[in-house]
C-alpha cells in the first residue's frame, strides 16, 4: 500500500512518501525512507519493489555523482529525469525494475521542476503527481487545493491533507511519511507524519 507524491510551489518542489517497509501480510519497519537525496537540489521519491527501489535510486545517485566528479558541472533536473528514463527503458528490454519515481529538483536558470517517471519508463514534466494506491486520494486533493503559487506552509498543509485522506480511506494505510523539499537553498528533510514509531529492540 504504499504512496508517494510530490507537487510544485512557488519557488521549491516537495515530495512526500510513506515510510513502511512491507512484504506480504507483514511490515517489516515503519521508518524507510523513499525519497533519496540524489545531491545538493535534487530528490527522488521512488516506490516499487523493495530490492529494485534500493538498488535502481542509488545506482542513478552514483551515476548523477560521478557525472559531476568527471565534468565539473552537476546534471540539471530535466538531464537527470532524461538519463533515468533511459536506463529504465534500457532495463525494460533485459530485466525490468519495478519502480515508479517522482524526481524534484531546483536549477538556477529554470527554478523548481517535477518529472513523473513510472516502470516502463514514461516520462512526463509535471506540475503534481503521484504513485500507489494513495494516489488515489492525494491526486484527488490536490486536483481541488493546488496552485502553481503556493508556500512552503500551503504546499505542507496541502500534503497534511493528503496523507489525512490516505490514512482515513484507505483500509491498509501506511501510518508513517517523510516530507522532503528542495529549493535554492538545496535540497533536505522537511518534517516527519508519523503515527506509528518503531519499537526499540531489546539486548536480552
Amino acid at each position: 500500500m504504499e504512496c508517494v507524491f510530490g507537487m510544485v510551489g512557488n519557488g521549491f518542489s516537495l515530495v512526500v512518501a510513506d515510510s513502511s517497509a512491507v512484504h506480504s501480510i507483514l511490515v517489516h519497519k515503519s521508518n524507510e525512507d523513499k525519497i533519496m537525496i540524489l545531491d545538493s537540489h535534487k530528490l527522488m521519491g521512488a516506490s516499487g519493489e523493495a530490492g529494485d527501489r534500493a538498488q535502481f535510486t542509488e545506482y542513478v545517485q552514483k551515476n548523477v555523482a560521478l557525472y559531476q566528479f568527471r565534468n565539473g558541472i552537476p546534471l540539471t533536473t530535466a538531464a537527470t529525469a532524461n538519463f533515468t528514463r533511459g536506463e529504465l527503458a534500457t532495463a525494460l528490454r533485459k530485466n525490468p525494475y519495478m519502480v515508479n519515481i517522482i524526481l524534484a529538483g531546483y536549477d538556477k536558470e529554470t527554478g523548481p521542476s517535477l518529472y513523473y517517471i513510472d516502470y516502463i519508463a514514461t516520462l512526463h514534466k509535471v506540475d503534481k503527481a503521484a504513485f500507489g494506491y494513495g494516489s488515489y486520494f492525494s491526486l484527488a486533493m490536490m486536483d481541488r487545493h493546488y496552485r502553481k503559487d503556493m508556500t512552503v506552509e500551503e504546499a505542507v498543509d496541502l500534503a497534511d491533507k493528503c496523507i489525512m485522506e490516505i490514512r482515513s480511506r484507505l483500509v491498509v494505510a501506511p501510518p508513517n511519511f517523510v516530507i522532503k523539499i528542495v529549493d535554492k537553498e538545496g535540497a533536505r528533510e522537511y518534517a516527519w507524519r508519523e503515527s506509528v514509531k518503531d519499537a526499540p529492540v531489546s539486548n536480552i
